[in-house]
């Protein structure tokens, strides 16, 4: 079997490509990251699990017990984040595993033992001491002189740092509860940071940089940023120090991040060390050197935990060769407390002595309280010619950068946009339901109508144009100072209103999610991928790849298109000659606002009852809901006919079906949102349909809401919003829908009968779907031609059907026949 090997991941941004480094197909590999981190994983990946954090360590341990268990126990751990180095040499002391132990990082993370070390081979550092308490802080400052700077034993960037100038800050001054503190003293220096890569107490390559003000100016509200330096004296000392720094540290395979204080003599220098880290540089240190030195330091560390040797690097050891020029890279933290709203973020790299790349947030964007610098602010990257032309560069930056931002208060009153509502039929329901839940807006592609009653603001956009989505959304939103949630239920809108969701911060199914649900093909590999039980399947271009796949499948097949909704073009074949008959049925089918990606999917027949079940999705947990069971009409058609809710927990397949479903969830990538899984009950276990990001159509979240008390549509909201919904249901008993059609194709003249069927005991509503005047065609020519929908309530699924007996046979409908070609 193909070694495992788990990856401990935290970062939304491309800050490591594992794709580029761990070989997918010829390893195991599997993540345990966060929801907001899944998106940033490759598709490969074995398996993923969600923790809420990858510092809560029993979480992090659970998770990496069950990859064990399915995948087998791993080989090698990674961890790339300096936070994340702790809990992976934990795990690997525990479960045996290659690489660094708690023991063998402790100098690298306890900056007391680090201190310790580098002073016991004559590599100069601050003095520094225990800090338990102020009597500490003050013998220290007694010996040493003041200021001093307090800060955890453990930390990372500058969390709980503070410089105390005297006895009085120190009387003020908060000690954090369980947090070991150290104290040192405080020198006036410039702090540069070297990164690099070291083997054998050697320099393979290395690059020093200036920081534009400190790490602790910066948790004050100032701009962090570092310039590489091109100064060959400075240079040569730095290289000096480095070296035995870097010697007194370690003499195996490592990449390097060294913090120093640097005296203003720039001829003869007084180095010490502030810190050294066994990682890559955090901030825009690893994108930096990727882009303008073309070394991937993330790769580097990769090598190391997998105990492959270093890379050779592209570039001269001196760092006063510097082929590809210097970097320099600027972070603006955000002008406001946070939760806050951006208002404005002007970009700078159109200006010619701009940066070279730049990550701002949107107008609108909403910003949550997150940690480390990634999620700082404002962030750019810079290379020049010389150190000058960098430092010019980040100071015309920062002089031109125009940064606002609002703060909103979490206690406020949350708002919902919903984009596009859809027809007033089948969705005046949910959005009533919605607007009973909370405050809702809307974006659609024209002016609000019969919306109007349950919102408090909308707006207009090109609904086809995700950046116009995001905009309006955010205009919708500014009238309101509380959380914020973006939904849809249109699968025609769902992938751009993902786009717009990530361009504005908010919690939603991310559009690499989307996609991986809407491109059924792309379904099939990653479930295949991923081990999980799926449908035998292939694509095929035009008739003839069609009979082929299908001969090799092993008839009855299904066609489909590869991305249409609603049934659309999905047909049985149960024979060659059938298939030839239907093909173009399927292979012409189209769906209003979705373009059909290339090619055609053949599927094995999935055969057995057809059920959907819905799932609300917060912080990546899958909480199955409500299932319904489908009435399928009009074969060799999928046509859903009717649909009933009723209880399901007992059902034998219950247990399997929920594992199934949870399951997909993960290998899809899906962490947030209300979720539509379509299912067939195959006598091998239960299949995957089709998995929708969004929620149910045809009435089927008004049925749940009937038959349990529970609410899809105010739970999309609430998981909108990153809030776990009350899911209890609060009664158990059935509903169900049925859709009436009429008996041939023709122009509808008029529909009797609809309040004589509404009068019939246990009907809940009636819903008139087809209007006079309105030409119905019945599959395949037509898409859902239906007269009415029937909504009824009953003690099981047999009083239902009664019902909706009763209450069909009440209506009728006056066609003009259509004349067939």
């Amino acid at each position: 079997m193909p070694a495992h090997v788990i990856v401990l991941h935290r970062w939304t941004d491309s800050y490591a490509d594992y794709a580029s480094y761990l070989d997918h197909t010829a390893l195991r590999v599997s993540y345990v990251t966060t929801a907001r981190a899944r998106a940033a994983l490759p598709d490969a990946a074995a398996a993923v699990a969600i923790v809420p954090s990858t510092e809560d360590r029993a979480a992090v341990r659970a998770a990496v017990d069950a990859l064990a268990a399915e995948l087998g126990p791993p080989e090698r751990i990674v961890a790339l984040h300096e936070v994340d180095l702790d809990v992976a040499a934990e795990l690997r002391e525990d479960l045996k595993v290659p690489g660094d132990t708690p023991a063998e990082l402790d100098p690298f993370r306890d900056k007391l033992a680090m201190a310790r070390r580098l002073a016991g081979q004559s590599v100069a550092v601050p003095a520094a001491a225990e800090a338990p308490d102020r009597a500490a802080v003050a013998a220290f400052a007694a010996e040493h002189g003041w200021p001093v700077i307090l800060k955890p034993v453990r930390g990372t960037a500058s969390a709980h740092v503070a410089r105390l100038d005297g006895p009085a800050d120190l009387a003020r001054h908060t000690f954090p509860a369980d947090l070991p503190l150290m104290v040192q003293a405080y020198l006036p220096h410039a702090v540069l940071h070297v990164d690099g890569l070291a083997d054998g107490g050697e320099l393979r390559v290395w690059r020093a940089s200036r920081y534009v003000n400190t790490c602790l100016d910066f948790t004050r509200g100032e701009a962090l940023g570092s310039v590489e330096l091109d100064d060959p004296v400075l240079l040569k000392a730095v290289g000096e120090f480095t070296h035995a720094a870097v010697a007194a540290m370690s003499t195996g395979p490592w990449v390097f991040h060294l913090e120093l204080f640097a005296s203003d003599d720039s001829t003869d220098p007084v180095l010490h060390v502030l810190e050294v880290g066994a990682r890559p540089g955090g901030a825009e240190v690893p994108f930096v050197w990727r882009e303008v030195h073309g070394v991937d330091l993330m790769a580097a560390a990769v090598d190391v935990q997998l105990g492959r040797p270093l890379p050779a690097a592209p570039l001269p050891v001196d760092p006063t060769e510097s082929p590809g020029g210097y970097g320099g890279w600027l972070l603006v933290p955000t002008p406001a407390a946070r939760p806050c709203r951006v208002l404005a973020a002007t970009p700078q790299t159109g200006h010619p002595d701009g940066p070279y790349a730049e990550r701002l947030p949107e107008p609108g964007r909403h910003l949550a309280d997150l940690p480390g610098y990634e999620h700082s602010g404002a962030r750019f990257r810079f290379r020049g010619r010389s150190s000058a032309e960098v430092r010019q560069a980040i100071a015309r930056t920062l002089d031109r950068f125009d940064y606002r931002c609002a703060p909103l208060d979490p206690a406020a009153p949350p708002r919902v946009v919903v984009v596009g509502t859809g027809g007033r039929a089948y969705r005046e329901y949910a959005l009533a339901d919605a607007a009973a839940h909370g405050q809702v807006a809307t974006v659609n592609d024209r002016p609000a109508d019969w919306e109007l009653p349950y919102l408090v603001d909308h707006r207009t956009a090109d609904t086809d144009d995700a950046a116009a989505i995001a905009r309006a959304a955010a205009e919708a939103l500014a009238g309101a100072d509380g959380p914020a949630g973006l939904l849809t239920w249109s699968e025609v809108l769902l992938e751009r209103t993902a786009e717009a969701a990530a361009a504005l911060g908010l919690v939603h199914m991310s559009p690499q999610a989307v996609r991986n649900c809407r491109d059924k093909l792309r379904t099939r590999r990653l479930l295949e991928q991923a081990g999980i039980p799926s449908a035998r399947h292939a694509v095929a271009h035009g008739l003839a790849e069609a009979e082929k796949a299908a001969a090799g499948i092993g008839y009855p097949v299904v066609l489909k298109p590869r991305a249409l909704a609603g049934s659309s073009g999905v047909v049985l074949a149960r024979s060659a000659a059938e298939l030839r008959e239907v093909h173009r049925h399927a292979d012409d089918a189209a769906f209003t606002g979705l373009d059909p990606l290339d090619g055609l999917l053949i599927e094995e027949y999935l055969d057995g009852p057809e059920i959907s079940l819905d799932s609300v999705v917060v912080a990546g947990r899958v909480h199955c809901v409500n299932l319904a069971r489908k009435r399928i009409g009009y074969p060799p058609f999928f046509e859903e006919v009717g649909h009933l809710v009723s209880p399901w927990r007992d059902e034998p397949w219950a247990e399997e079906v929920v594992d199934l479903v949870t399951r997909i969830h993960s290998a899809l990538g899906v962490t947030a949102g209300v979720t539509h899984a379509e299912l067939r009950l195959t006598a091998r276990g239960p299949r995957l349909v089709e998995l929708n990001g969004r929620l149910g159509g045809d009435f089927i979240p008004l049925l749940g809401r009937l038959a349990t008390g529970i609410d899809l549509t105010a739970a999309a909201m609430d998981a909108s919003l990153g809030i776990l919904p009350d899911l209890e249901p609060r009664w158990q008993t059935c509903a169900a829908v049925r859709f009436c059609y009429p008996e041939r194709d023709g122009t509808v003249a008029a529909i009797d009968g609809l309040d004589a069927a509404r009068a019939v005991p246990g009907v809940e509503r009636v819903v008139q779907l087809a209007a006079p005047g309105q030409q119905l065609l019945l599959p395949p020519r037509g898409v859902v031609p239906r007269l009415a929908a029937v909504v009824a309530t009953g003690p099981d699924g047999a009083a239902c059907e009664a019902v909706l007996d009763e209450a069909a046979r009440r209506i009728s409908v006056s066609l003009t026949p259509t004349e067939r070609s």
